[in-house]
């Protein structure tokens, strides 16, 4: 990859963060962790993230919730959705909005390497027609 892309990974749960992280650092992407939507907003990184990884159940503002604000706010950055509940309503409201790929926890590398693939494409295209 010639660019490296940042990306947020949003999971109150730790294991989930920390795990997520490690993959795709080793993957050579840049990322950023947070505990929650509302973290992820007041860190001022939401303009410098290429993608967003996040959980789709959290206390606060959900992964969901999180995706419809930042599209209000004409940010349209490439969402990938991981969940313990896999709702098939929620699931396509995500996919609906724009999300990249929606994965079920626990998930493995290929499943998450698969999703982020397409998300980098769409980043990329994004960061050129912007």
């Amino acid at each position: 990859m010639s660019k490296l892309l940042a990306i947020a990974v949003i999971d109150d749960d730790a294991s989930v963060r920390v795990g997520t992280e490690n993959l795709l650092s080793s993957l050579g992407y840049i990322v950023h962790t947070f505990a929650s939507a509302e973290e992820f907003l007041k860190s001022g990184l939401r303009y410098d993230t290429s993608c967003v990884i996040a959980d789709v159940r959290m206390p606060g503002m959900s992964g969901i919730e999180l995706q419809t604000l930042l599209l209000t706010q004409g940010h349209h950055v490439p969402f990938i959705f991981v969940t313990a509940f896999s709702e098939e309503a929620v699931r396509a409201q995500a996919l609906r909005a724009g999300a990249i790929c929606f994965l079920t926890k626990p998930f493995d590398r290929h499943g998450l390497r698969h999703g982020a693939t397409p998300a980098s494409s769409a980043a990329t295209i994004l960061s050129v027609s912007s």
